[in-house]
Parts: structure tokens; sequence; C-alpha cells
């Protein structure tokens, strides 16, 4: 059974990407293209290796935020990190084709696909909850009205795990024993 994350057209359409990718990497080194400095191969090489890590960051980056209950300000950093990417796919897209890569109907493809993404995308982000935060202390990715410098009121609860009631001394003592193999003999 998927997982909703594996049902979701923004997780789909990124592995989409990749492996859209994937092909225009195996086409660019079938292809006849033709080096004037070995400088300009290397920054092929370079693109598309720039390529492939882009490809892959997007759909890991959404898979780590995924979950409703991670905070504001973790699931902003990583849609920095998936807009960039894909940002940087394109970027990259345009360099190879300035280079002579001839079959740019694969990079065109890859624009359409990047494009319908940033829709999706940008649907995504509108479902992140700004109440659900923890105070971004850089002073990034804090919601509307949230200030790096603004007081939290998790700092003023008293914590002491050993003043609470379920605090159990000897709690890894069985986990312990189980990993020194101490555990019951009548096993």
């Amino acid at each position: 059974m998927d997982s909703p994350l594996e049902n979701s057209p923004l997780y789909l359409k990124a592995k989409e990407i990749q492996k859209l990718v994937d092909t225009i990497v195996d086409v660019v080194y079938e292809s006849d293209l033709e080096y004037e400095t070995e400088v300009e191969g290397e920054i092929i090489d370079e693109n598309i290796n720039y390529m492939v890590e882009n490809s892959i960051i997007i759909p890991a980056k959404i898979a780590g935020v995924f979950d409703e209950d991670v905070p504001y300000d973790l699931k902003m950093e990583n849609a920095t990190l998936v807009r960039k990417a894909a940002r940087e796919l394109l970027t990259d897209a345009t360099s190879i084709e300035s280079f002579g890569f001839k079959d740019i109907e694969y990079l065109d493809i890859l624009r359409k696909e990047i494009d319908e993404f940033r829709l999706l995308f940008a649907e995504w982000v509108k479902t992140f909850d700004p109440w659900n935060y923890i105070i971004d202390r850089w002073g990034l990715f804090n919601p509307p009205g949230i200030n790096y410098d603004d007081h939290d009121p998790d700092d003023d609860l008293p914590f002491n795990p050993s003043d609470e009631e379920d605090f159990d001394e000897d709690w890894n003592d069985e986990i312990d024993d189980d990993i020194l193999g101490e555990g019951d003999e009548d096993d």
C-alpha cells in the first residue's frame, strides 16, 4: 500500500523529473557533443553532475517534511532547497544547450515538467501551517509576525526529567541487559 507521500502529485512529479534527468544524462553522454576545449567538456560534465544531484534533492527534501506535524520553519527550509534545485535544473539545461546539445526536445520536456511541478509546489507550500512552528533564531523561516528574537513561551516551561511522574531511573536496565546478554535465563 502506497503512503500519502507516494500518492502525492507533487512527489510523483518530482520522481518523474528525476527519471527524465536520468534519461537526459544518458542521451548527453551518447550524443556527439564536440568540445572546443577540455574546459568545455569539464563544464558539461559538471552541469550533468549538478542535474543529477538536483533531481535527487527535490524528492528527498519533499519526503523529509511531507508529514503535517513537521514545523513550519523546517518545511520552509526544505521548500527553499527544492525551489533552488528546480531552478538550477533549468539553468544547467540551458548551459548544456548552449554547448551544442542537439536533442533539445528532452530539455523542452524538462522545462515543461518543471513548470508543472512549480504549480504543484506552490499549492503544497500553501498547506504549511504557520502556527506549527519553532522560532527560527536565524530569522529566515519564521511565520509572518514572528521574529527571531521573540520570546518563546516554551522557554518558560519548567522541565526536569527526574521530577516527572513517569520517570524511571532504571528505564534502560532491561535494554542494557539485553544488549549484554544478561536477560532472562528462561528464554
